[in-house]
């Protein structure tokens, strides 16, 4: 009998000890998941929010603006629900909701100034980049509506064109003042690459395409004026050299 109490009494131990391990481990992937979900949605925050300053530099709709905001608050909104006790993420989600509802006047007609240094008009670049695979993922998600994703999309793609364009002119022409006649070619050359593969037509690309030809017209004549006077020269110098070859000798 008291043998059978003991081995029960064993069982019921090693049963115990079996539900609390099975019970922490729970815990601790609960705890792990907890801390993966809070990592992915920093990320987020910390994305959308240099998007977001980025925004000085590169002229956003209003649409865009409240996609980020948006974005910016979901992830927020998660955070909070993961880490209830958190008062400074409970204060940065109410800053986020009053951001959302602040009328914001966009600023999407504003010309954009080109960088003058080659490392900002990369991070130029890459932030309009970033900025369209946002908007990608955020519609994939059913966050935005197919019609705005393609308006604003496509207006993102138009800005990455023209400072594409833009920066290419602008090197050719500098390049052209100083002399560098082949260098200038070559950057009017890739302008008029990238304005061949857009695949719509408007206004800009028209202008620039006869834009950019009129300048490979003006320096392929400057060269064949170039090489047809180099040509002349040495036709002179070759003259001269046969003159003196068969010159009379004078007599002394």
């Amino acid at each position: 009998m008291i043998v059978s109490i003991i081995i029960a009494l064993i069982v019921a131990l090693i049963v115990i000890a079996l539900w609390v391990s099975a019970v922490q481990q729970h815990k601790e992937k609960q705890e792990a998941e907890r801390r993966k979900e809070l990592t992915k949605q920093k990320a987020i925050i910390e994305e959308t929010e240099e998007a977001l300053i980025n925004s000085a530099n590169i002229p956003l709709s209003e649409n865009t603006l409240r996609v980020l905001q948006k974005r910016n608050l979901d992830a927020l909104n998660t955070m909070v629900s993961l880490s209830t006790g958190s008062k400074v993420l409970k204060n940065r989600l109410n800053e986020a909701k009053e951001r959302l509802n602040k009328p914001v006047p966009p600023n999407s007609n504003e010309p954009i100034a080109l960088p003058t240094n080659d490392k900002q008009l990369v991070l130029l670049i890459q932030g309009i980049k970033k900025l369209r695979s946002i908007l990608r993922s955020e519609h994939n998600k059913g966050n935005v509506d197919s019609q705005i994703f393609s308006i604003e999309d496509k207006r993102l793609e138009k800005l990455q064109l023209q400072i594409n364009i833009e920066s290419q002119i602008k090197r050719g022409l500098s390049a052209r003042a100083a002399g560098m006649v082949g260098s200038a070619r070559q950057y009017f050359e890739k302008a008029q690459t990238s304005l061949n593969a857009v695949t719509y037509s408007d206004d800009y690309v028209t202008a620039k395409t006869q834009e950019v030809e009129g300048y490979l017209d003006e320096i392929s004549s400057e060269l064949k004026a170039s090489n047809a006077s180099a040509l002349k020269k040495k036709a002179a110098e070759e003259l001269d050299e046969l003159d003196v070859l068969f010159a009379p000798k004078k007599k002394w």
